[in-house]
């Protein structure tokens, strides 16, 4: 019989073979694979693990805990139908994985598009610095909710945080404080400079990783979603890196 399991607390592959480890640990347990980026185990066993017994050997591994499980009896008919359905449920999986982060930046530039409008004349500084002060409250509230959770898994790719665990607890404040002064439009000037350098640095880390085999799980909605860390990630901060450059010289 086969079983899917869905993990929290995965933020990168040292993760999974530790998660891996645990599930191997268990006596009913013959074959384990574990995915961080998906935050799932799928488990071969002969009849079904004890739950009890699986959440002690995750425990003692870590942070980790069983949030979701399924069980699958797969025959080879069914095989055949999961194969030919792959493409259609890896497109699904992108849109699900994506899809928090797809409608944020909808809300957030509809909300900015309306705010943008003073007296029927639109005005694109507006809605830039509306835009960014919706980016980071929004983005600063999902890091809160779970604070120790993200400053674990920024430590996992950000140069500063690595150094420095701290300035995982601290950077859901910073966004949040570049939020507050974007709204109240208080010396812009210098919100966009500290835009630049507090983005731009994080942008780095976010380079670094993507060229190391090792990837991780991308912390910029917290622990809230499983977003990997690539490319979208990349073009969030680097967004914010133009639009602060934009506004400063505009």
């Amino acid at each position: 019989m086969n079983f899917t399991y869905t993990i929290s607390g995965m933020t990168c592959g040292g993760c999974a073979s530790k998660v891996k480890s645990a599930f191997l640990k268990h006596p009913d347990t013959l074959s384990a694979e574990v995915s961080h980026q998906e935050g799932t185990a799928k488990v071969q066993a002969d009849h079904k693990p004890d739950r009890n017994k699986l959440d002690k050997l995750l425990a003692a591994a870590g942070e980790y805990r069983i949030t979701e499980a399924i069980e699958h009896n797969m025959t080879t008919k069914n095989s055949q139908s999961h194969a030919s359905a792959i493409p259609e449920q890896e497109l699904l999986s992108t849109w699900e994985t994506y899809k928090p982060l797809v409608l944020i930046f909808i809300f957030v530039s509809g909300i900015s598009v309306i705010a943008a409008f003073d007296a029927q004349a639109f005005s694109w500084h507006h809605w830039m610095r509306n835009f960014m002060a919706g980016f980071f409250i929004v983005f600063s509230f999902f890091k809160l909710l779970d604070l120790k959770g993200f400053a674990h898994s920024y430590a996992m790719y950000d140069l500063l945080a690595k150094q420095w665990k701290g300035y995982g607890y601290v950077y859901p404040f910073l966004e949040l404080g570049l939020g507050i002064l974007y709204l109240t439009a208080i010396n812009l000037p210098a919100t966009h400079i500290a835009t630049i350098i507090i983005m731009g640095f994080s942008s780095i880390g976010v380079i670094r990783n993507m060229l190391s085999p090792n990837q991780v799980q991308c912390a910029c909605l917290g622990t809230v979603f499983k977003l990997p860390l690539g490319n979208v990630t990349l073009v969030e901060n680097l967004l914010m890196v133009l639009m602060a450059g934009a506004m400063l010289v505009m």
